[in-house]
């Protein structure tokens, strides 16, 4: 196998140790949600939820190019590049008709280290794969779903030309030039350990990185009781030790662009507060903002005072990395969040 197997470590590498670099005067992680619509209907996914019962996601199912063009403007009045720009959202990013031409803009703006794409990879083509490669990206991202096409459709009621698929990511793999491929699965899409040995073998040889990562329960109203089938839940979705998590750190270093500009503190998909919308304010003005300065000072008195959706939020509980990890700080923390 010529990837490199991350199975149960930060799949962006080593990170920095949060708290001693709070407050931060530009954000670590800022995500572009593109569009709010998939062609997978995975069943630990929100999209296996019908629209009617799912939350308030966005006023905008797809985000206009004016709009998207305007917020990566806004970034470049950040003191420093962000670390990471990512195309991801509650949708599958590649579904917008512009992504190229997005990534690209943000790329020539030289406003990240990297920019990077998380898709499904189903409509992945080589033609795609050639302007996604020239625009600039920096990181692909796959989440597999199966090592068959009947795998596929029992996972995510997708019917695909499974060999072709394969195809497809071997093109971008072999013409990648200097994009780096990562290819994840989470532990639900295997059957058993044989059917792991067989995912590493289908698409070891097409990526950079690879990983198995853990279902877990943290989207409301995903029925995680028929998806994990009794399966243990102590450690979180990149294999590490769950802990009990007090203050939650995403809001101190990323934020999120909606389709319709509004901008959330978090990957939650059901948000604890709207930051702002960048339509008529500045994505820096935003992050710096009185809004989202209070929802910080309050998350330092811990997540049952941020917000009710904060304090049954299980999220962070199984996607923190320790070095992310607040609770010992946030006393010495308050002072840069106060009004």
């Amino acid at each position: 196998m010529k990837a490199k197997d991350i199975s149960g470590q930060a799949p962006g590498g080593k990170r920095t140790k949060l708290a001693e670099a709070l407050p931060l005067d530009t954000p670590f992680v800022v995500q572009i949600f593109p569009i709010y619509a998939c062609n997978f209907k995975c069943g630990y996914c929100i999209f296996s939820v019908e629209k009617a019962k799912r939350q308030f996601i966005s006023d905008q199912i797809v985000m206009d190019l004016g709009l998207y063009k305007k917020a990566i403007d806004d970034l470049t009045t950040f003191p420093h590049k962000v670390k990471v720009l990512r195309f991801v959202g509650i949708g599958e990013p590649l579904m917008h008709k512009n992504i190229v031409e997005m990534v690209k803009y943000a790329a020539d703006k030289n406003i990240a280290h990297t920019v990077e794409i998380l898709t499904n990879g189903s409509l992945l083509t080589p033609a795609m794969s050639d302007t996604l490669i020239a625009a600039g990206l920096n990181r692909l991202v796959v989440s597999l779903q199966g090592t068959s096409a009947e795998k596929y459709w029992s996972v995510c009621k997708a019917r695909i030309d499974f060999q072709e698929f394969i195809g497809n990511l071997r093109y971008f793999y072999e013409h990648r030039s200097q994009t780096q491929v990562y290819l994840k699965i989470v532990d639900c899409a295997l059957d058993g350990k044989e059917d792991e040995k067989k995912f590493f073998a289908t698409y070891g040889d097409i990526c950079d990185t690879i990983a198995v990562e853990h279902a877990v329960p943290i989207h409301s109203g995903v029925e995680f009781d028929k998806v994990l089938k009794q399966k243990d839940i102590s450690v979180t979705q990149f294999g590490l030790p769950v802990k009990d998590v007090k203050i939650c750190p995403q809001p101190f270093f990323t934020l999120q662009i909606n389709p319709d500009g509004k901008i959330v503190p978090c990957y939650s998909f059901e948000y604890p507060g709207i930051m702002g919308n960048c339509k008529d304010q500045s994505v820096c003005e935003i992050w710096n903002g009185k809004q989202f300065r209070h929802f910080r000072r309050a998350m330092l008195e811990g997540a049952r005072n941020a917000s009710k959706l904060c304090a049954n939020c299980n999220i962070i509980k199984y996607r923190l990395f320790p070095e992310d990890a607040l609770n010992s700080d946030a006393a010495r923390l308050k002072k840069f969040y106060e009004a």
